[in-house]
């Protein structure tokens, strides 16, 4: 509703899109069928795109984390992923993140789900360049459809 009244800057700067947990019941139980959860990601990204996201909205800076981390080597290294969200906040928070979740890493470390050394590197995929190639790909595909849209 928001949209329709032309809210665009209060839409795009509010965090409500971030907080979609991509469950999927609102489609389902829509009676009008709308895409909702498609929506609230577009929404989402639009407002990354224009830079109108909030800043430090956790989902946002999770995601971006997430993926930075994923493209740099095709896997995600778990290690480097919870360091990166305990010290978001600095070096003391990070230290007081660490310490409340101890017991969930030593449980990890326990069941040989968290490899310490995977901080000097960790593990990868083989293929680094045709990731590499691939994520080209698929930017220079979203630059061309980009570019098509501008254009027609």
């Amino acid at each position: 509703m928001m949209i329709r009244a032309g809210k665009r800057e209060e839409v795009l700067t509010t965090s409500s899109m971030w907080n979609c947990t991509s469950c999927y019941n609102c489609i389902v139980r829509c009676p009008r069928k709308l895409p909702i959860t498609h929506i609230m990601h577009g929404i989402a990204e639009y407002a990354h795109r224009l830079g109108m996201a909030p800043k430090m909205q956790p989902t946002r800076f999770f995601s971006g984390l997430f993926w930075k981390n994923c493209t740099h080597t095709g896997r995600v290294n778990e290690l480097k992923l919870s360091l990166g969200l305990y010290f978001k906040d600095g070096f003391a928070q990070g230290v007081k993140n660490g310490m409340a979740m101890q017991t969930v890493a030593l449980g990890l470390l326990k069941a040989k789900r968290l490899n310490p050394f995977e901080l000097f590197g960790g593990h990868k995929c083989k293929d680094q360049k045709g990731i590499q190639a691939m994520l080209k790909k698929a930017y220079e595909i979203e630059r061309s459809r980009k570019t098509a849209k501008m254009a027609g």
